[in-house]
């Protein structure tokens, strides 16, 4: 059975779209199918994997959600080894005004993959820039949570409103719900500032906190806009290495790309 991991922070630009992408992609290339929920209306982990809007499915997340249509029939393949994608578009941003009235309304997504966990690995979930309804289904759905936080001065600012949302979602919702780690990103190791983030965070999270740090990388930066993983864009950068670094820590073993890369005829 496919592990369920969310990707949040209700703080925008902390590296949340970029992180749901390059983990899962490393994850593919571990030969764990791997399927990214694109819950967020903006629909960035969508373009970021190169899905254009005329080669996606008919249905999206937000036909899942309001039972237009069943997961099986939403899922999209990506050009990317052992990854598959169920897209978002702008239509999800009414989703939550429409979810009000429905039974188990924070429930919907987690009822909705039962029928796919079993033939995934691993499902991330890239949540969207707020705590509102579509950020508590992923809450309610996820096995674990990552929570991305950029090397900044205002760090762990609403922090506290994130873990006290994760805290009710576990008393209430989703009792197994825990969090996987914090990860720290866009980091600028040349800035005292971002050495004092670092101490201050693993001081606050203490173990949860991953020990890989992501650099501020403008390779990263690009790659979305090539519609690339960041391997598949650039594998020698220092990004590519740090989110390969990453998936290592998550999955505890060693990942041999070029083995991956000849299984899948690439």
């Amino acid at each position: 059975m496919g592990k369920i991991i969310g990707v949040c922070n209700q703080k925008g630009g902390t590296g949340k779209t970029t992180t749901t992408i390059n983990l899962s992609s490393y994850l593919g290339l571990a030969n764990k199918d791997t399927l990214i929920i694109d819950m967020d209306p903006q629909g960035n982990a969508t373009s970021g994997l190169g899905i254009k809007e005329n080669t996606l499915a008919a249905r999206s997340i937000y036909d899942v959600l309001i039972e237009n249509a069943s997961i099986e029939e939403s899922i999209v393949s990506s050009s990317w080894p052992g990854l598959s994608v169920v897209s978002s578009n702008i239509a999800l941003t009414g989703a939550e005004i429409e979810l009000v009235n429905m039974a188990d309304r924070e429930k919907r997504l987690r009822y909705s993959l039962e029928a796919v966990k079993e033939k995934f690995s691993y499902i991330i979930i890239d949540a969207p820039p707020s705590l509102g309804l579509l950020t508590v289904n992923v809450l309610c759905a996820a096995d674990t949570v990552i929570v991305p936080i950029q090397c900044e001065y205002y760090a762990l600012e609403g922090m506290s409103k994130l873990l006290n949302t994760i805290g009710l979602i576990k008393e209430r919702l989703n009792p197994l719900l825990d969090i996987e780690g914090v990860l720290l990103t866009m980091a600028d190791f040349r800035t005292r500032l971002t050495l004092q983030v670092i101490e201050e965070v693993k001081k606050f999270f203490k173990e949860k906190t991953f020990n890989t740090i992501i650099p501020r990388n403008i390779k990263l930066a690009e790659a979305p806009s090539f519609g690339k993983p960041i391997y598949f864009y650039d594998s020698f950068c220092v990004g590519a290495k740090a989110y390969l670094n990453l998936t290592e820590e998550l999955l505890q073993e060693k990942i041999d790309i070029l083995i991956a890369l000849q299984k899948g005829g690439i």
